[in-house]
């Protein structure tokens, strides 16, 4: 009879959710809203203003006019914070899709075996990467109501700041999976 060609459960999750974690990490670092700013004191009652960690944008919510690129008067972008998010984030892209890659060639599912080390280590860079942007997403979230705005606004967590989140634990949750391919390693 055929030898049975089964991908490991635990290697379809980390190739399951690693790229999820990917692709919200990605949106999370590029789109501009770690954080809402409203009710700014002397401005429209409806201006919104959404800061990111490499841009500022202001909406009419009555008309939905945005424009972005605005000008960082106080000081917002030399807040430490959002420097480690600009380090950390790009660098938890590049090591995500080294893991991806790497996990790609350890499960192998058009070969009969998978290479469980090769799998195993794309889980631990996986779960390093997801730690990689976990960091600047929890330390951003810590420091959100003291980085500098307006005096008397409202501030409210952004989406971007959320999706980061969502990405770095699906990173670690598939990158932990991808990791249980050890185990098969020590079973020999």
């Amino acid at each position: 009879h055929l030898p049975s060609m089964r991908t490991p459960t635990a290697m379809i999750v980390g190739l399951v959710l690693c790229p999820c974690g990917l692709l919200l990490t990605l949106t999370g670092t590029l789109a501009p809203n770690w954080r809402q700013v409203s009710l700014i004191p002397d401005q429209p009652i409806d201006l919104v203003m959404e800061q990111g960690i490499w841009d500022i944008c202001t909406e009419r919510q009555s008309s939905h006019n945005r424009l972005c690129g605005q000008a960082d008067e106080l000081g917002y972008f030399k807040q430490v914070p959002v420097q480690v998010a600009q380090g950390m984030m790009p660098s938890s892209l590049v090591l995500t899709l080294v893991g991806l890659l790497v996990a790609a060639l350890g499960v192998r599912c058009w070969q009969e075996e998978p290479r469980h080390t090769l799998a195993g280590v794309a889980g631990l860079v996986l779960l390093l990467s997801g730690l990689l942007s976990l960091v600047p997403a929890s330390w951003y979230t810590h420091e959100l109501w003291t980085l500098p705005a307006p005096a008397g606004s409202t501030l409210v967590v952004g989406y971007s700041l959320v999706l980061s989140y969502l990405g770095s634990c699906f990173e670690i949750l598939g990158g932990l999976a991808l990791a249980l391919s050890f185990h098969h390693c020590c079973k020999k």
